[in-house]
């Protein structure tokens, strides 16, 4: 039986920036949805709105890009109970592993801007927004955003040399001893290397289907309990062990990408 199918043209999906506005006050969520939306882009974009940074704590993962009040639910903030503010949630995104969204913080305190920097934020907009600066940032960021993904690689040693390889490129990775098993669409690359390591760089994107197998999600056609299979036919073990996390992986690379 089975449990899930790849919708054609995920790959073209994966042009698709995925952006949260997280802001208490309805009215500055709605403008700012208004003028991103009023950007000219040729890339898709797909917009969440938020209401507080509880909210959007479990969920910062599935986005590129992140508008966030700075003073968001400031009156009530207490990390002990859960309630942040908008940079405490900043600061929680910077302290995880994996791959990170852009921040762009709004604020209607020209003083706070000077914290954005400890949290690595892309940029700043002060209150009430100029429409200039905004486009001038969201186009900046959008840029950003797609040149990180089109350059997205793997580095590593093979024949004595460094080798640069995109990770669209990789359909799986097997562990094979001290070895690492690269499975690209015509052919193969073996070179010494930790798979828990990989899996750590590439989460997001792969997922661990087997004690010794990383999949590609962009590849992955259909699945059930036991088998995975790839647009190319191949037919990948599933075990029963790491069901659930990469049915969990898989369904947050689709929300992301689809």
């Amino acid at each position: 039986m089975v449990y899930g199918l790849r919708p054609m043209g995920i790959l073209k999906g994966m042009n698709m920036i995925k952006i949260a506005v997280c802001d208490d006050e309805p009215y500055i969520r709605s403008y700012l949805v208004s003028l991103i939306r009023k950007q000219k882009q040729e890339q898709e974009i797909q917009i969440t709105e938020y209401v507080s940074a509880g909210a959007l704590l479990h969920e910062w993962k599935a986005y590129d890009l992140l508008f966030l009040d700075i003073e968001l639910g400031e009156s009530d903030a207490d990390p002990s109970t859960g309630e942040l503010n908008g940079m405490e949630l900043a600061r929680q995104i910077r302290a995880s592993d994996g791959t990170q969204p852009l921040i762009i913080f709004v604020t209607g305190h020209e003083a706070h801007v000077y914290d954005a920097f400890d949290v690595d934020a892309f940029q700043y907009l002060l209150k009430p927004l100029d429409e200039n600066r905004f486009a001038r940032v969201f186009r900046r960021a959008a840029e950003r955003i797609l040149l990180e993904r089109q350059q997205k690689k793997l580095v590593f040693q093979y024949a004595g040399a460094s080798r640069i390889l995109p990770v669209d490129s990789i359909l799986y990775i097997e562990s094979q001893g001290h070895k690492i098993v690269l499975h690209l669409k015509d052919s193969t690359l073996e070179y010494y290397a930790k798979l828990g390591d990989l899996e750590q760089e590439l989460q997001g994107q792969f997922s661990r289907i087997h004690r010794g197998i990383l999949v590609n999600l962009a590849y992955v056609e259909e699945y059930s309990k036991t088998t995975v299979t790839l647009t190319n036919g191949r037919h990948l073990n599933l075990s029963k062990y790491k069901y659930d996390g990469f049915v969990k992986a898989h369904l947050q690379f689709l929300r992301t990408f689809s």
